[in-house]
């Protein structure tokens, strides 16, 4: 999530796998930096060499990077190898068998080093992680790649899909603008323009065509994304995405995915602002019905606002450091909001008397919160962790799973599945008893290149062949097909 500095999240601690996520200052912010550059009291001859060295440490980084991602892909191919054996032992009941090598009484039929290795390897890996078990009682999830969506210039934050039966989808990216996508079609329909400031999260109305945004700016913006069937049925050239073709170029224009046609239309102008924060405004929501709106933001407090007039109704205080997230409960009118202070807050709007709970159970920075179906909420934190708490009992989670990186944005599908976006470019899917279910494909390039920020559930009924849409700061969003099927069964 967009950060206050250059430096890593919370006390300075390193980043596991790789590079550290850069987001910080708004445009004013900016510009004072970009200001006391100009009034340097350095000799030009000094200034020139200053700038000479840096340039070096950047092309020295660059290699550095470069190596680090070939080495990530190497041991990301032995670890899917790995899991495929493993998973191979596990549903053979007891008997191991690796690359035609049976564990049973010994590993002979193989050169028996190399052979036994592996073995221990996958015996290893098991230990460490859950058993991939399904919610789906028998079944079995298989997850494939079926679009990206390219063309921000910068990182995307936040990604949403429409609730009024549209099958479109809306991204927030650092390039301070927001985007609508056609979901089948791949192209950028809407480019929304009004912030001047990174938009750090996306919501659609849940009975309209509108869309609330947060931004580096310290406001809110609520806009029309009314998109016509027209726009709808140019779909893109190729069905289907093809990793030998990814697009490599960074510089790609703003015309949206794979699709024909021109760029998307532009909007500059919302319909409502929200103002009252003084500073970075993180995430916002609608509440029930659509009338009222939350967000939260760096300035400590979470703020209620009349959806319709823009007035502040109430402003939340509590928590100790900058709020990370906020969601509302798709039928109640209860809020939760996330904070830096490792703790998250449950507001409870249903009397004229609001109440407040306080979840304690991280150790660092929770950076999103989510409702399910059945009142439960999921947490996800810079910890490496993620727990399932009850509404009703905030002195301990119902389960807790343990990670190997930080987690960012998840969602929780209608089917009670936990999409878990992480720093180390992975996504994996949970039930909400812990168990794991799979983790998203990373072959054949068609995955996130960077820390994957965001993650959001389509809605089966729309028909659309993504069901699950996934943000990274490699600035590309991609369209899953998340399938539960049953063994021996399409």
């Amino acid at each position: 999530m967009p950060q206050d500095g250059l430096g890593s999240k919370t006390g300075g601690k390193k980043r596991s796998g790789g590079v550290p996520r850069v987001r910080s200052h708004t445009d004013a912010e900016l510009q004072y930096y970009r200001d006391q550059d100009h009034d340097t009291i350095l000799p030009p001859q000094f200034r020139a060499r200053l700038q000479g060295l840096f340039m070096q440490i950047e092309k020295e980084f660059e290699a550095l990077y470069a190596e680090n991602l070939s080495l990530h892909e190497k041991v990301d191919s032995l670890t899917e190898r790995l899991e495929r054996e493993s998973v191979i032992g596990e549903r053979q009941g007891g008997t191991e068998e690796i690359d035609g090598g049976s564990t049973k009484g010994g590993i002979k039929t193989k050169s028996g080093g190399q052979s036994s290795q592996k073995v221990k390897a996958a015996n290893k890996l098991r230990v460490q992680t859950s058993k991939i078990v399904s919610s789906f009682k028998n079944d079995t999830v298989s997850c494939r790649m079926v679009r990206e969506y390219v063309g921000h210039r910068d990182g995307v934050w936040d990604v949403a899909v429409s609730r009024v039966g549209t099958p479109v989808l809306t991204t927030a990216s650092a390039d301070q603008t927001a985007c609508v996508w056609g979901i089948d079609g791949g192209r950028n329909l809407l480019q929304y323009t009004g912030h001047s400031g990174s938009v750090n999260s996306v919501k659609f109305h849940p009975t309209q065509d509108l869309i609330l945004s947060a931004s580096g700016d310290h406001t809110a913006h609520i806009w029309q994304a009314a998109i016509t069937p027209d726009q709808l049925r140019v779909h893109s050239s190729e069905d289907e995405v093809d990793g030998s073709d990814r697009e490599d170029d960074d510089d790609v224009g703003l015309a949206g995915g794979r699709g024909e046609g021109g760029g998307p239309s532009t909007l500059r102008t919302p319909i409502r602002e929200l103002t009252g924060h003084t500073s970075v405004v993180m995430a916002a929501d609608w509440l029930p019905g659509g009338d009222q709106a939350i967000t939260a933001a760096w300035d400590r407090t979470a703020n209620l606002y009349d959806a319709h007039t823009g007035d502040l109704l109430s402003q939340l205080i509590g928590h100790d450091q900058e709020l990370t997230h906020c969601c509302s409960h798709p039928t109640q009118r209860l809020v939760v909001t996330s904070s830096k202070d490792t703790t998250f807050r449950l507001w409870d709007f249903r009397e004229t008397i609001h109440s407040v709970s306080v979840f304690q159970g991280h150790t660092e920075s929770v950076t999103s919160v989510s409702f399910t179906r059945e009142d439960k909420v999921v947490s996800g934190s810079d910890d490496r962790s993620v727990k399932v708490w009850d509404v009703k009992n905030m002195r301990s989670p119902l389960a807790t799973i343990r990670l190997d990186s930080p987690v960012n944005r998840l969602a929780v599908s209608a089917n009670n599945v936990i999409a878990i976006p992480h720093d180390n470019r992975h996504v994996r899917l949970y039930d909400l008893a812990g168990n794991r279910l799979a983790r998203l494909p990373r072959s054949n390039r068609q995955c996130h290149r960077r820390m994957v920020c965001s993650v959001a559930w389509g809605d089966d009924s729309l028909g659309a062949r993504c069901n699950l849409f996934t943000a990274g700061f490699d600035r590309v969003v991609y369209g899953w097909n998340i399938h539960a099927y049953k063994e021996g069964k399409d």
